[in-house]
């Protein structure tokens, strides 16, 4: 159905729901790419006010991609709330945009609305907030999972410490590992890419992280960042996966380009679960998307890069995990040109995830290739960091000397917690302090101090 808006005396005309949400985005390369993009900025302004006042019932009617085509949109459909939906169900997206920045829309408030909410619905109310607005309303939201460690409780930061290397040197590695714990990184995860995608890579990188673990007692958990199908190979020989990490997207199309379907998820998830390896929480799936990642595969089915990505956390949400990021630059300038269009994105990925009662991250992070520089991604984490955001990464020096990318530090974490008053997760903060990592004020020590300092040094060499 054709939806009208009339601007300066000129009407314009969307012919679809798909095509008035890709009108109304904020600029950026990747629908510019797609042909979807609005054709000035008076029609993105018409294509908003027509979004404004489209009533949210319309995105249960009219699926943007066919219910019998793709099992995303039926995992949408039927997932959807209708009870949770019921308070915000006569509103406009205007409206739904107005509730959410009122006082009336408290943490406890947006937590019942979560499961009644469409990746749609949140994609189209996010168009209509400025940068300031999805700060405000992503720090109200609340998700917080465990397994080894308590991530996204009020005033805790998390970091996945990134300890890739390029030919996946133990001895590399392990120095690397050392470094992010001496910064007081790594709560969120241990995770590193291997730099092959086998059994026996994936098994020699699993034992050496929960030798370390295991013989400090660190209360954290590990991740191999290897293909679902490996973690659900290496599970059935016994590895230690406390973690099964996959890619996602928001079409079946982009999916199947990855190599999964839900049905795998659910069986890598029901394999995790059986291993019992958590301690204070059961969540064991840690999933990435980003944007541009269904474009780039040609199974975005017209949809602008915004939307596609907020319906991956549909897929990420049927499967309770521990860690959700995206990985906001990662993809190129193709998709996000330049530091403003990375810092956008990043903030309307940290509010949908939010939204929809995900525990979302974020990959601050760029291309060399692209028009962005380390200074926008200090604006970016000063933004997250302020919107609530559960966990960054800790990259050694900020430069992934594996994937070749630029990312945030384990100084950029430190200053984030210390600017923001943030602190670790509760357990290892407390593993912290025991370790005289920190002090009890949770400052990081200039040296290490102490038999248990001088242990964990001793132990990272040996582990190498």
């Amino acid at each position: 159905m054709t939806i009208t808006h009339s601007v300066g005396g000129t009407t314009y005309r969307f012919d679809s729901l798909a095509a008035l949400l890709a009108k109304a985005s904020p600029a950026r390369s990747g629908d510019v790419l797609a042909g979807i993009a609005a054709a000035s900025d008076e029609e993105r302004v018409a294509a908003r006010m027509a979004l404004a006042d489209l009533p949210l019932r319309r995105f249960l009617d009219e699926p943007l991609i066919p219910y019998e085509t793709d099992e995303v949109t039926r995992l949408i459909c039927d997932s959807h709330d209708q009870a949770a939906f019921a308070p915000v169900s006569s509103m406009t997206v205007g409206a739904l945009r107005d509730w959410l920045l009122s006082d009336a829309a408290g943490t406890e408030e947006l937590t019942a609305l979560a499961p009644g909410l469409t990746p749609e619905i949140a994609a189209a109310v996010c168009k209509l907030m400025r940068n300031q607005d999805l700060i405000a309303v992503g720090r109200k939201c609340r998700v917080v999972t465990a397994f080894r460690s308590t991530i996204g409780l009020p005033g805790r930061l998390s970091v996945r410490l990134q300890p890739n290397h390029p030919t996946d040197d133990p001895a590399g590695i392990a120095a690397s590992i050392l470094d992010g714990l001496m910064y007081g990184c790594g709560d969120a995860v241990i995770g590193i890419n291997p730099a092959t995608d086998s059994p026996a890579a994936m098994t020699r990188l699993l034992h050496l992280i929960d030798e370390i673990r295991l013989r400090h007692d660190i209360p954290t958990q590990s991740c191999v960042l290897a293909h679902v199908t490996t973690a659900m190979a290496v599970m059935d020989q016994g590895a230690p996966v406390d973690l099964v990490f996959q890619s996602i997207a928001g079409t079946q199309a982009t999916n199947d380009s990855f190599g999964i379907t839900l049905a795998m998820l659910a069986e890598a998830r029901e394999q995790a679960l059986a291993l019992k390896r958590g301690t204070v929480g059961r969540n064991v799936m840690y999933f990435e998307t980003g944007q541009g990642s269904a474009l780039s595969a040609d199974a975005h089915h017209g949809l602008d890069q915004q939307t596609v990505e907020a319906r991956a956390y549909a897929v990420a949400r049927a499967f309770s995990p521990l860690l959700v990021n995206t990985v906001v630059g990662f993809i190129g300038p193709e998709y996000l040109y330049n530091g403003k269009q990375i810092i956008r994105a990043g903030l309307e990925d940290h509010f949908c995830g939010k939204l929809l009662g995900i525990p979302m991250g974020c990959d601050i992070c760029y291309t060399n290739h692209a028009e962005a520089d380390q200074d926008d991604m200090d604006t970016l984490l000063t933004l997250l960091g302020t919107a609530g955001v559960n966990f960054i990464m800790g990259v050694p020096g900020a430069d992934d000397i594996m994937l070749n990318y630029q990312s945030t530090s384990f100084h950029d974490a430190l200053y984030l917690r210390a600017t923001l008053g943030l602190k670790p997760a509760p357990e290892f903060e407390a593993w912290l302090e025991r370790m005289e990592i920190a002090d009890a004020a949770g400052r990081i020590r200039p040296r290490l101090t102490g038999e248990s300092g001088a242990r964990l040094l001793l132990a990272a060499g040996g582990a190498a």
